[in-house]
């Protein structure tokens, strides 16, 4: 059993046990989330698509962490004009464990 959710601008194909990472959420480590953004259920035998997105399909997951990426340089110059710009940058993020995926018919 499985299903897509859509969270951050980005969709994940998630089954229960997985533990992915997301863009940042607002909440805890410990806290339960509920994704409503559920864009295809499948049991194994058959697949639910949503249009846009299923409605009767719930997504449970914990939070595990909060933290930050690898830092990602970003160097700006320009040739023969003695410009030089370096800026960093972390993008937060918040690790999830996948608890539940449930259907109600």
């Amino acid at each position: 059993m499985y299903a897509v959710i859509q969270t951050g601008g980005k969709q994940y194909r998630v089954q229960e046990g997985d533990v992915i990472t997301v863009e940042k959420l607002d909440a805890s480590p410990g806290e339960k989330v509920k994704f409503e953004n559920v864009l295809l259920f499948s049991n194994g035998e058959t697949v639910d698509i949503g249009k846009p997105y299923l409605n009767d399909v719930n997504v449970e997951a914990s939070v595990v962490e909060n933290g930050k990426g690898k830092k990602v340089v970003i160097f700006k110059y320009r040739a023969k004009k003695n410009y030089r710009k370096k800026q960093g940058h972390r993008q937060p993020y918040t690790k999830i464990k996948i608890d539940s995926i449930s259907k109600n018919s």
